[in-house]
């Protein structure tokens, strides 16, 4: 036997006491950034997600898009606006998120997990009441604050043995308009929902880095007590802000563990749930 095979069964071996760990419980991943442009990302997200799912894990995938919108937007000659790092959104970019979300990138994701073996099911907040909302600020337009969770939708498909794929829409409670919601926290709200083992976000970054010029200073364990003051201290700022709350959100409302993920490496789903390395910064109690 070649030592690259006696490797691939250590790696086998190694993996089997976190798919015991797992087996049975629920994982919400909150699915963009490249990992989501990139083929060869996109399908290595995708066979993660399905290998977790066929021993037994129960898989949840939370996705924005916006790539997807941007292009949409310019398709149809409306330039993308966006206040305070948010999409402004009017009606007529609600609706196109709407379309977009809803219909071309959840019927692309669930499509290609059929096609590669899963049994993924589509769905978005609106669906069911699961994600309801109120409108967050007038200076941001049709964007909505969640403000209430129905799990049922998701739940159901995990029990009949589906992936739901959940699109962020919401429905808006304080009025006509459906809500465009981050994506993030969307996913961290569905966790506490279904009260989920792990909530893991997928973003363009290794995780949380004490230098963000340096991918060596990474943090791998992050207590929520040392947040303050990391945020005090700057490490934690910028787009990384929000993140790290949605993630001490969800820990503190009971979800085990929280890990900001870099989905621009190949399978690392895989490496942080299933071997003793682990990727990425993961928050707990």
């Amino acid at each position: 036997m070649s030592f690259n095979e006696i490797d691939r069964a250590q790696v086998l071996a190694e993996a089997l006491p976190y798919i015991q760990k797992f087996t049975g419980k629920t994982i919400v991943v909150k699915y963009g950034g490249n990992a989501m442009v990139s083929e060869e990302l996109r399908h290595a997200v995708i066979s993660d997600l399905i290998l977790l799912s066929l021993v037994g894990i129960r898989v949840v995938v939370v996705h924005g898009g916006g790539p997807e919108i941007t292009a949409m937007l310019d398709k149809v000659g409306k330039q993308s606006r966006f206040v305070d790092g948010l999409r402004y959104t009017d009606q007529e970019t609600m609706e196109i998120v709407q379309q977009v979300l809803c219909g071309q990138v959840n019927k692309d994701l669930v499509a290609t997990m059929n096609r590669l073996g899963g049994r993924a099911i589509g769905l978005c907040g609106l669906d069911g009441g699961m994600l309801q909302a109120r409108r967050l600020d007038e200076k941001y337009g049709l964007v909505g604050e969640v403000t209430k969770v129905d799990a049922a939708p998701a739940a159901d498909a995990l029990s009949a043995g589906y992936i739901p794929v959940v699109a962020t829409v919401a429905l808006g409670t304080d009025g006509e308009s459906a809500y465009n919601v981050n994506a993030d926290t969307a996913a961290a709200r569905l966790a506490v929902a279904l009260e989920a083992e792990k909530l893991l976000l997928l973003t363009d970054v290794r995780g949380l880095l004490r230098d963000p010029a340096d991918e060596s200073t990474l943090i791998p364990e992050l207590q929520l007590s040392s947040v303050p003051a990391l945020a005090r201290e700057g490490v934690i700022s910028g787009g990384m802000l929000p993140k790290v709350d949605c993630c001490v959100d969800a820990v503190r409302s009971g979800v085990k563990s929280a890990t900001i993920l870099d989905g621009r490496v190949p399978h690392s789903i895989l490496m942080e749930l299933l071997t003793d390395a682990g990727v990425g910064t993961m928050l707990k109690n």
